[in-house]
């Protein structure tokens, strides 16, 4: 190696030795780590938590109550909250576990307690029909459901960083909901949260949708973390999976299963600025969904959100599903088992004016999942796709996704997404991607 060459790469990895020897608490988004680092005239520096907090404002918690009060929603008061042990969000105001039965409330108007086999009763398409609930149990159902949600849902206020202490610490039940109080257009939140585990975001009380897909769906509301309304959010080196709530142990009701998660992290309501890195995400169904709605046009020219170096195992879909965003999805590793491809869809999602651009991805899948299926278009027209590699590293295991996918469907998708991502520290060949992902990505790693 010349001096130069070695002056060269001194000097690039010189900045990096110094963030990285910084207290995880305090550090701030490196310049150039995706969207989350995009610079703005209120975060010039990009996203930054609650580095700057000052020692009355840093805490250490280890149960649910000291969790919300060290967060003292909507105090914007930069603050470092640390995460000790495993904390439950379904507790009740002395710290003592909430089952489900504990959340089911009366219906409002008569009365009448909630219960699952009486709302299977009432709402059978058999003999309801295929038309929404309504009725004494579906609002009976609400009610619990606002109850429970009044237990899991952790808000979190701007300029906050939350971290766990120690390796495999983190919340189980809880939904991390990052927004501000308006829900109109979005603000600078500037939020981090590290080094967690985020565990069984269950909802006890499902809607079901009977006009949801051709036969009707149950569909939950809470993610283990949501973006909505907000700017500047750095998601890093975290772990996401289902446990005590896999979706294999779950019943089947009206011929639909019983479904009790929504989404991993879920970027939506004109969110932008959100990088999302060397997370672990697996069992799970729906993992990512940017943008909630076709007609959410406010979400033009927003949603700009970059995932890298995330090890994706076992999730059936929306890894991601986007409308309206520039998205850069680089270097991240798929992994499904042969339990995990039954029930897998899709894992890169173009809807509406999405611009999805995946760089350097590597797939460990079975043989019947092929790369056709990487893909599937929800009102999109186009998705970039260079690099991927599918069960190998060899020349024979690139694979173009875009056309697999055209060439096995009418509607073909453009390879033209009409825009290039610059925000990016570095994007290593595909070959060794299987590598560092399964080593580097997940809390503390």
């Amino acid at each position: 190696m010349s001096v130069r060459t070695t002056f060269a790469t001194l000097t690039f990895a010189l900045p990096l030795l110094a963030h990285a020897a910084q207290d995880p608490a305090r550090q701030t988004i490196a310049p150039d780590d995706g969207w989350a680092s995009h610079p703005t005239a209120a975060l010039p520096y990009g996203t930054t938590g609650g580095s700057a907090a000052d020692d009355a404002h840093v805490f250490t918690v280890s149960d649910r109550n000291a969790l919300v009060a060290a967060l003292n929603f909507p105090d914007a008061t930069p603050k470092i909250v640390r995460i000790e042990g495993m904390i439950d969000a379904n507790v009740d105001a002395t710290g003592q576990p909430l089952t489900c039965a504990d959340y089911a409330r009366p219906d409002p108007q008569t009365g009448e307690l909630y219960s699952l086999d009486a709302f299977l009763a009432a709402y059978d398409p058999a003999t309801w029909g295929r038309v929404n609930p309504n009725g004494p149990q579906e609002r009976a159902r609400a009610a619990s459901a606002s109850a429970q949600q009044a237990r899991v849902r952790i808000r979190v206020p701007a300029n906050t960083t939350i971290i766990g202490a120690n390796h495999g610490d983190g919340l189980r039940g809880a939904w991390l909901d990052i927004r501000p109080g308006s829900t109109t257009g979005n603000q600078p939140m500037n939020v981090i949260v590290r080094n967690l585990v985020l565990v069984d975001s269950a909802d006890c009380f499902p809607q079901w949708s009977p006009t949801d897909g051709a036969d009707g769906n149950w569909n939950a509301l809470y993610d283990a973390i949501s973006v909505r309304n907000a700017t500047h959010v750095w998601i890093d080196h975290n772990a996401m999976l289902d446990v005590a709530t896999r979706d294999e142990d779950a019943p089947t009701y009206f011929g639909r299963l019983y479904q009790r998660h929504d989404g991993l992290v879920d970027v939506t309501n004109e969110s932008d600025f959100v990088t999302v890195s060397w997370n672990l995400m697996a069992n799970h169904d729906k993992a990512m969904l940017i943008g909630s709605s076709d007609s959410a046009v406010a979400d033009r020219d927003k949603l700009r959100v970059t995932l890298h170096h995330n090890l994706f195992h076992d999730l059936g879909q929306r890894v991601p599903r986007v409308r309206y965003g520039q998205v850069h999805v680089f270097n991240n590793q798929y992994t499904l088992t042969a339990d995990g491809a039954q029930t897998y869809a899709y894992s890169w999602g173009a809807g509406i004016e999405s611009k999805i651009f995946a760089q350097n991805n590597h797939f460990v899948v079975p043989s019947a999942v092929t790369p056709d299926l990487f893909a599937e278009r929800f009102n999109g027209t186009a998705l970039h796709d260079e690099g991927t590699m599918r069960n190998g590293v060899s020349k024979h295991a690139r694979v173009d996704v875009v056309d697999a996918y055209n060439a096995a469907n009418p509607v073909p998708l453009s390879n033209d997404v009409g825009w290039t991502p610059t925000l990016y520290r570095r994007i290593d060949p595909t070959v060794v991607v299987p590598i560092s992902v399964v080593l580097g990505a997940g809390p503390f790693k």
